[in-house]
């Protein structure tokens, strides 16, 4: 079982003069394991040990380091030693020469007691740079907006990293069960996602070794592990082989996953707060040893991840706890403004389940009762109501399991199966109560029911399915718990109205009179603005009656005016009276015309928010400037109308209309009212600046909204009519198979997203010829794209099978090539660096 290079470790550090200890040996088949004290080092590490020393292993006790490792590589063992911290440390050390004529070995070392534990195995050269691989992975792991893509992506990254053909994240929640939360799969793998296991799966000794030795790999399963020599050192005390790298396993570990089926396991620990949140749990169904360098860019990435996601879950409970102080403020406030919704129980059962998640809710008010969601029904809510009167004396009371407590209410566990009970008066009797529906109803199993599985000794219990199904039973009955921020939000919510309800009686009539005010003032402000409304609608018909030639005319003009007003109004009040965007007004005043093609006007411009003083005049101004070309402008005929806008320095609007390609244009003769509004709506309504000019290939206008009129530029982009009459198809891989060859891990997960983006329904990657063919063998693919340089060799044979099989494809390359030499004249060629428009487009043509 040991490498050709394999070195017989027993020696000192020191000199020769103590007592030697025992010999260890081989404890995984790709690896050597070596106990030192302070002085001396020991090991054997083969079976044929003979062969290589001319000596058994007890006869090498004694004898000197010095015998079987250079002067060097004592000297970069000592260095290690010296920096190790801590008393978990470990220190590393990559194809490190350990004789002067053997191969080179990576080496870890770490401290046991007052021993030194030294682990060799023969070094792999794999080109992997793990501080440049792992630098890549956190950048996309920065890159996710929330938490299901951000674990999703460390499963992505940690299976790049190690080639696992499974990789899944496992989350332990608080009475330490397990679920996969996250999962990356070799294409044609069972899914695990959503699976559940009780928290026996894990022993208590398995889980605090996973947290002291972070990393753990079983190269494969199907290894016989071979004992140390001997069991016990000369004391009588057996090594602690807790932080071991090659150690062996639990029988029944092993026996578990080869119920699986699976060839070799890696994993990774997740700690979070000093706590162990959850595992990287790897599978390969073939034995599989990832290099030392690539192991330890996955320990270090499993580090980072685990210090990422603690900062992510104090971010959204924070987050979270702020939006729901936000909701429970304003509960307060409205309350405090208005004490008779205290009364109204389907309004106050709303606005708490805002603040916390729940399926349904319950209020019990002065002895009403309002259900709604999931919830059980009255007679049933009463004795939880009486349960509480007994329990929560005036407090929260929260529980993930009701039957514990209240027997009968097993008979409705699959529905309410948790409550959270907030007192919402100061004597133990009205309660706002949220329900949670038993976990099982949200629960699905990830795999194939129906798949046949081979047994091992300790029956069917150790496979996932099995698992699944203990911890069903285990949950049955029981709802996600309640966390300690919703139950803080909780405790503040009852603080606030506790609060608000003694307040309350002791200001009762200097509220009402404060109500009385704002009742006045909101009254006369609502009949300032209807003034205004009436008098701007007056004018309207005055101005609108000088322009019409006929009553129906007239009717038409005038309605369509009030409409545009009616149009910009909804759109200030949809938004709360706050900044709308530009792109909204121009787009409905576009779509007001069911005769209009939208592809006959081009929008150009950033996301302009305007203040609402704003948004009245130039609803008008566009509306009139859509009417003139729809009726005799470029929009009357098949012409093109392209608007434009930017902000200038001052921050003030800049609007550019310019129409082509309509039917030639003069001067009106006459000056209407709509020809006013455009004119000098602007200049005199908001201070700015109105041009138009009447050219004979179309209408050219300016305008200048002033800065105090823009509210600034929203960051999300804006969504424009499109810019002339063909379309792109925005997936034109829809349902498609498609090859990605490319010889560059980072460059490959970006392209899979892009081609996904684009409608691919399965992504292959590639990266090397070898692979890229055997993959064309086993899939039908419908659309290849191919990197033409993949380091030693090119994608030239790769291109030669996909078109003899007529298959489309493209070349990706950032070197330049002369692809045309190779045979592949007409072949479309995508410069790197690309992106999904740089992909949209080369499909496109």
């Amino acid at each position: 079982m040991a490498d050709d290079n394999a070195l017989d470790f027993a020696v000192d550090l020191t000199n020769c003069d103590r007592e030697p200890i025992h010999v260890l040996g081989i404890i995984q088949p790709f690896g050597y394991l070596v106990a030192v004290t302070a002085d001396w080092i020991v090991n054997r590490v083969s079976a044929n040990i003979a062969e290589l020393t001319g000596a058994g292993p007890h006869h090498m006790l004694g004898r000197p380091l010095s015998d079987f490792i250079s002067a060097d590589g004592l000297h970069a063992i000592r260095n290690r030693l010296a920096v190790m911290r801590g008393p978990d440390a470990v220190e590393r050390l990559f194809a490190q020469k350990l004789t002067a004529d053997g191969g080179a070995f990576d080496v870890a070392v770490h401290m046991v007691s007052d021993l030194f534990v030294i682990e060799a195995e023969p070094a792999v050269e794999d080109g992997l740079e793990a501080a440049a691989m792992v630098r890549a992975m956190v950048n996309r792991l920065d890159q996710t907006d929330n938490m299901t893509a951000f674990l999703r992506e460390g499963a992505r990254q940690v299976r790049a990293i190690t080639g696992f053909d499974r990789v899944m994240v496992y989350r332990f929640d608080e009475q330490l069960s397990g679920e996969v939360v996250a999962e990356a799969l070799r294409p044609g793998t069972e899914s695990f996602l959503g699976l559940h296991y009780p928290a026996s799966d894990i022993p208590a000794q398995a889980r605090k070794l996973y947290l002291r030795n972070i990393f753990r790999v079983i190269a494969d399963i199907g290894a016989t592990p071979i004992a140390l020599v001997p069991q016990l050192d000369t004391r009588g005390v057996a090594l602690d082989q807790s932080l071991s790298v090659l150690r062996a396993v639990s029988p029944i570990h092993i026996e578990y996953l080869k119920n699986m089926g699976v060839g070799a396991s890696l994993s990774i620990s997740i700690i979070v707060g000093g706590k162990l949140w959850g595992l990287f749990a790897c599978h390969h169904y073939s034995p599989k040893l990832p290099s030392f360098a690539a192991r330890t860019g996955a320990e270090l990435f499993g580090q980072i991840f685990s210090l990422m996601l603690e900062s992510r879950e104090r971010r959204e409970a924070a987050d979270y706890e702020s939006r729901a102080r936000m909701t429970a403020d304003r509960l307060m406030a409205t309350i405090a403004q208005d004490n008779s919704l205290l009364e109204n129980a389907q309004w106050l059962g709303e606005v708490v389940a805002d603040a916390i998640p729940a399926d349904g809710f319950g209020v019990y008010l002065n002895g009403a009762v309002s259900l709604s969601g999931l919830a059980p029904n009255e007679e049933q809510f009463a004795a939880i109501v009486g349960l509480l009167n007994r329990v929560a004396a005036g407090q929260v009371y929260a529980t993930d399991s009701l039957q514990a407590v209240l027997p009968e209410a097993s008979a409705y566990s699959d529905i309410a199966a948790g409550v959270i009970a907030i007192p919402v008066s100061r004597s133990p009797r009205d309660y706002v109560v949220l329900f949670r529906s038993e976990r099982l109803r949200s629960v699905r199993w990830a795999g194939n029911p129906e798949k046949q599985v081979e047994y091992g000794p300790n029956g069917p219990r150790l496979t996932p399915r099995k698992s699944f199904e203990a911890w069903s039973e285990l949950v049955k009955g029981t709802s996600n718990p309640f966390t300690a921020a919703e139950r803080r939000v909780a405790e503040s919510l009852r603080m606030g109205m506790i609060e608000v309800l003694i307040r309350l009686s002791e200001n009762v009539d200097k509220e009402r009179a404060r109500a009385n005010e704002r009742q006045e003032l909101l009254i006369a402000e609502l009949n300032h603005r209807v003034r205004n409304i009436l008098s701007l609608i007056r004018g309207l018909i005055s101005q609108t009656r000088g322009d019409a030639l006929t009553v129906e005319d007239f009717i038409a003009t005038l309605d369509r005016r009030i409409q545009a007003l009616a149009r910009a109004h909804d759109q200030i009040t949809a938004d709360r009276w706050g900044p709308a965007r530009l792109i909204d007004l121009i787009e409905i005043e576009m779509g007001a015309y069911a005769g209009l093609r939208r592809d006959h006007v081009r929008l150009e411009g950033v996301n302009v928010l305007l203040q609402p003083s704003a948004f009245s005049t130039l609803a008008l101004v566009i509306h009139e400037m859509m009417t003139n070309a729809a009726k005799y402008g470029a929009l009357s005929d098949s012409g093109e109308v392209v608007i434009t806008w930017s902000l200038d320095q001052d921050g003030s609007l800049l609007i550019d209309w310019t129409e082509r390609g309509g039917p030639a244009v003069t001067a009106p003769s006459r000056r209407g009212f709509g020809s006013t509004i455009i004119e000098r709506s602007i200049p005199y309504d908001l201070g700015g600046l109105a041009e138009i000019n009447y050219r004979l290939a179309g209408v050219e206008a300016h305008f200048c909204v002033p800065s105090r009129h823009v509210a600034g530029v929203a960051a999300e982009a804006i969504t424009a009519a499109p810019a002339g009459p063909a379309s792109v198809n925005p997936q034109p891989l829809k349902g498609q198979c498609v090859l990605l060859v490319e010889d560059s891990m980072i460059i490959a997960l970006d392209g899979e997203d892009a081609l996904r983006d684009l409608g691919a329904d399965l992504v292959i990657t590639a990266s090397t010829v070898a692979n890229a063919k055997r993959a064309i063998d086993e899939h039908q693919f419908d659309f290849a794209l191919l990197d033409f340089n993949l380091g030693a060799e090119t994608s030239a044979p790769v291109a030669a099978l996909l078109a003899e099989r007529g298959i489309r494809f493209a070349f990706a390359t950032g070197y330049g090539e002369a692809i045309d030499d190779f045979g592949f004249e007409g072949v479309k060629t995508l410069a790197k660096p690309y992106g999904m428009a740089q992909l949209l487009r080369l499909l496109s043509n």
